[in-house]
């Protein structure tokens, strides 16, 4: 057994510190600054890039994801859909040097209305039945997507509007069937039907580029989530026409705009990868977004860990540089300790 020590400045809040977890022979760990681990608020562990479109995964993948996830500093993933019989399973057996897993199993929309492949499709009349499923099988979180443009084969079809995939007083009763068994409901959304979701109770918003500030605020009285996913739109397209380029330029403005007030009002901001980034990117890009720096780390580390109750103080990643003048440098700790195990 080894007693890991650290001395220097402690983030988010920035004063000098003494940590100690463990027990046994000490050893100082390396780095100057230190986080009480990062957490992946929006994750999925099965899913990855295809040609065209989004393609499933395999539990080896899945696990090899997972230790990449690890050695960047992750302490915990809230897995937002994919394939059960792997994110359950791994959810169920935490592993040493590994980062915990909180699952919402499948995705859960109806036929032809998310990536082809990625799910098995639940019809409105199911749709209590297939989340007590879910929860009968371990999941602690279920993970709707309550809007979504037309699909063909390739995926979702480009310039077609968005709709809601049910109605909102069948996602009601869902989301009242899952409170009641102490479970909470993430909702993929994209269009105005934010706020209706909100209305209803959904406890976390993932994407939410156009929730309003009225949003927020009742999202806030409860202490709800907003993930908003800022990654996964990816840098400027260079090929995009003047119509592309100014929705972006909305987009951003709109987020830029929303996110210190869904810090004002008391909503938990969330780092989340999604497929396409990473916590320290997604650290960097809430900050070019509008919060401060202080508040971006918090996303990604104390705020997360309250909002998705976890516990425990044997988690550590230390950094040679400080991520203040550069988010970025949380991609390479220099160190990671997770559940007392130094694993890097």
């Amino acid at each position: 057994m080894t007693r890991w020590m650290f001395d220097g400045i402690g983030l988010p809040d920035g004063e000098q510190v003494h940590f100690e977890i463990g027990g046994g022979d000490p050893e100082v760990l390396p780095g100057r600054f230190a986080l009480p681990g990062l957490v992946d608020s929006h994750c999925h562990l099965t899913v990855g890039m295809g040609e065209k479109t989004l393609v499933p995964l395999g539990e080896d993948a899945a696990r090899t994801m997972l230790d990449e996830l690890g050695q960047a500093g992750v302490r915990a993933v809230r897995d937002v859909g994919g394939d059960r019989s792997i994110t359950l399973k791994l959810a169920a057996n935490p592993e040493d040097g590994k980062p915990l897993i909180l699952a919402a199993g499948r995705f859960v929309a109806p036929e032809g209305s998310y990536f082809p492949g990625l799910y098995e499709p639940v019809p409105a009349g199911q749709l209590v039945a297939a989340v007590e499923a879910e929860l009968d099988a371990g999941a602690t979180w279920i993970k709707l997507v309550a809007d979504f443009p037309p699909v063909g084969p390739d995926g979702p079809i480009r310039g077609r509007a968005m709709t809601p995939n049910y109605e909102i007083g069948a996602v009601e009763e869902m989301i009242a069937a899952v409170h009641a068994r102490g479970a909470r409901v993430a909702a993929h959304t994209q269009t105005a039907l934010v706020s209706e979701l909100i209305r209803v109770g959904i406890d976390s918003v993932e994407h939410g580029e156009v929730i309003t500030a009225e949003d927020l605020e009742v999202l806030g009285a409860r202490g709800g989530g907003w993930t908003p996913t800022l990654t996964a739109y990816g840098p400027p397209d260079p090929k995009a026409t003047p119509e592309q380029a100014e929705r972006r330029r909305r987009r951003v403005e709109h987020m830029t705009a929303m996110l210190p007030l869904a810090r004002q009002y008391g909503v938990h901001v969330l780092t989340g990868s999604d497929v396409f980034g990473t916590v320290a990117g997604e650290v960097d890009q809430l900050v070019k977004h509008g919060l401060t720096v202080t508040q971006a780390l918090e996303a990604a580390t104390t705020s997360a860990s309250e909002f998705l109750g976890l516990t425990g103080s044997e988690d550590l990643v230390t950094d040679d540089a400080d991520p203040r003048d550069n988010p970025e440098a949380l991609a390479t700790p220099a160190a990671v300790v997770l559940r007392g195990q130094r694993i890097r």
